[in-house]
């Protein structure tokens, strides 16, 4: 059971013991239950409910960032097919164009300055 519907479940069993305490001991005593016993019951339905509310508001979110990746690695992926076409052109347009003197020259060695070559 996710952390969301354990916490509704909290909530919902704190209230109705609550209410039935409460009803079960204004019948029989004429009273209400002792407030510590009340107070405790809806602290935890509250924090049930926030709990409940600040999960779903997490499960949502994390939807969304899923969904965002997806539409951002499709769009990447479109984005790299359609550049590399695009280079591949302009390379091979390039070469054309500038006959056999136009050989690609792969840069020097990187060192630590000039004096060493």
């Amino acid at each position: 059971m996710t952390l969301k519907w354990l916490a509704v479940v909290v909530a919902t069993v704190s209230l109705t013991l609550w209410a039935t305490g409460n009803v079960v001991t204004l019948a029989v005593e004429g009273g209400q239950l002792p407030l510590l016993v009340n107070l405790f019951a809806l602290v935890t339905a509250g924090t049930a409910v926030i709990l409940a509310v600040v999960a779903e508001l997490h499960e949502r979110l994390d939807n969304r960032i899923s969904a965002l990746t997806e539409f951002l690695v499709a769009r990447l992926n479109e984005i790299e097919n359609h550049t590399g076409d695009r280079n591949t052109g302009f390379v091979e347009g390039y070469l054309l164009s500038h006959g056999q003197e136009a050989a690609v020259v792969p840069f020097g060695r990187r060192g630590r300055g000039a004096a060493e070559r």
